[in-house]
């Protein structure tokens, strides 16, 4: 387990140690459980990956001859 420092401005530890004494927990165990959520969160690419699997399972088929026209993708009247 590492330990880490962080600097803060003394009205906002005042602030966190009223509110880690409401929760009955102290500042050092909010830091801890808001950076494990952080760091549980998905990152933009596994977000983006787990997107792409999910569209790829819904699409059951596909035709090139499905294809629109550039006048119909761009709403265009003939």
């Amino acid at each position: 387990m590492k330990n880490i420092t962080v600097s803060l401005d003394d009205a906002v530890y005042r602030r966190a140690r009223i509110i880690a004494a409401e929760r009955d927990t102290s500042v050092s165990a909010l830091v801890k459980r808001f950076l494990v959520e952080l760091a549980s969160e998905e990152s933009g690419p596994e977000q983006l990956k787990r997107k792409e699997r999910s569209l790829r399972e819904r699409i059951t088929k596909f035709r090139a001859s499905d294809r629109l026209s550039r006048d119909d993708i761009h709403g265009r009247r003939g």
